[in-house]
């Protein structure tokens, strides 16, 4: 029997085409180059480095200090600090509310700032596969109350205030971040690139030469957190 042309292009326009979005959303991720950010933060701002690449050959592709904090606001860039004066001119309760609302405002700018880089690499056909924040001493926070008391832990608090904004930042943008303590970067080093963990040290010192400044213990320390986590990874 013959069909005619007509008759043949008639039949394949009322069958439904089939499409599989979602195998083809996974193979172009698979295609796209995986990057992995990490951030050493401070009061107010975080050094933001971002690498790629295999074990061995990984590059910066992007680095930024990013301000998370309205510098001409009184009290925001030491939020517990200014609390502790606020405490003993007018009660724990106005104390509180500061650290909260400096909380919303540096988690709403650290998000935005964020999107816009990972946009930016996004946009240069990256994935970004996950993110690491440094850590400080890593001890537990006490009440509010303790915290004002102690300077020591006002430095702290703080120090895990202005984590938790990139944390949280990350987490809204369905990135998966993961915490290193800064003193343990050596020894993840040593257990994720094994006898190749000196190379590594070598190759990020060497990395300042040729992106010039800044390039300084922020952006080392985030640029080798990135490169653990990026290799941890692909396990």
């Amino acid at each position: 029997m013959c069909i005619r042309g007509d008759t043949t292009r008639r039949l394949l326009k009322d069958r439904p085409m089939i499409t599989l979005r979602g195998s083809r959303k996974a193979h172009n991720l698979k295609m796209k180059k995986r990057v992995a950010i990490g951030i050493r933060v401070h009061s107010g701002w975080g050094a933001l480095v971002a690498v790629s690449g295999d074990p061995g050959s990984e590059e910066v592709i992007e680095r930024e200090r990013i301000i998370i904090v309205d510098t001409k606001t009184p009290g925001v860039s030491q939020p517990y600090h200014f609390a502790q004066k606020l405490n003993l001119r007018e009660g724990e309760k106005k104390a509180e509310q500061h650290v909260k609302k400096c909380a919303e405002t540096s988690a709403q700018t650290a998000l935005v700032t964020v999107r816009e880089i990972v946009k930016r690499l996004r946009d240069r056909d990256y994935n970004i596969v996950v993110a690491a924040i440094l850590l400080g001493l890593g001890r537990p926070l006490p009440s509010f109350a303790k915290i004002l008391a102690s300077h020591p832990m006002l430095h702290t608090a703080e120090g895990v205030f202005f984590r938790q904004a990139f944390r949280d930042a990350f987490e809204r943008l369905a990135i998966p971040v993961t915490s290193i303590p800064e003193r343990q970067l050596e020894e993840r080093v040593g257990e994720v690139f094994a006898k190749k963990a000196p190379g590594v040290q070598r190759r990020i010192a060497a990395m300042g030469r040729t992106l010039g400044p800044p390039w300084t213990l922020d952006q080392k320390s985030a640029a080798l957190g990135a490169m653990i986590v990026l290799a941890e990874s692909r396990r």
